[in-house]
């Protein structure tokens, strides 16, 4: 069940201390106001979801049907199109802003977002491998996979062995982070813990879909 979501910019980590002056780390997220440009319906789309845009950008990059589609709906151009999944997206209509205060301090929410992309990598770096040995007679194979397929039958490697390949760059969520401190003034959220993505990355937040006990 998703109540509340919006889009951000991951900003970096730090610190903060809480009222027992304990360390806490966290993650600070720029949000600015995102942008309804769209309502999307179970009757008339099939189900709910919000489009949004943030930020500003500059009309001539955009092409003539994302023009014509953010006039529509009397919105400024912003740097892309988001669409939030929401179970009930009544109280909501093109032209309305969302903000940071949708969420609240001690709340737990899920952070999406792309991992740091790591390029091309052995098998010991990808899926942790404990490569070969180290001792005499293991020549120049020390991070080698090893024996990666059969002899004459069936004579391939079947598909999905773990083989050497890019890493990273792959879409992550983080579930159950606690928003520890929301900045109305600033735009901010400070959420407990790392979320993936590199800095200046887009994040997608949402009220957390897996509440348990923490």
């Amino acid at each position: 069940m998703v109540a509340k979501a919006i889009v951000g910019e991951k900003l970096g980590m730090t610190q903060v201390w809480d009222e027992d002056d304990r360390v806490v780390p966290v993650t600070v997220l720029r949000v600015e106001p995102c942008r309804v440009v769209q309502v999307k319906r179970p009757e008339t789309d099939g189900y709910s979801a919000l489009q949004v845009t943030f930020g500003t950008q500059n009309p001539d990059r955009l092409t003539q049907p994302e023009r014509g589609h953010l006039a529509k709906a009397g919105v400024a151009p912003g740097r892309t199109l988001v669409e939030l999944r929401l179970d009930d997206v009544g109280a909501y209509e093109a032209g309305q802003e969302i903000g940071v205060e949708v969420f609240d301090g001690g709340e737990l929410v899920d952070v999406t977002g792309v991992s740091k992309g790591k390029g091309f990598t052995g098998v010991m770096k990808r899926h942790n491998f404990s490569g070969q040995k180290a001792s005499h007679g293991a020549h120049k194979v020390h991070r080698k996979p090893g024996a990666v397929g059969q002899c004459a039958t069936p004579s391939r490697i079947f598909r999905g062995k773990k083989m050497p390949g890019r890493a990273g760059a792959e879409k992550v969520t983080t579930l159950n982070l606690q928003v520890v401190r929301v900045d109305s003034e600033n735009d901010l959220i400070l959420v407990k813990g790392s979320v993936p993505g590199r800095r200046g990355s887009t994040v997608l937040i949402r009220s957390a879909v897996k509440n348990g006990a923490k």
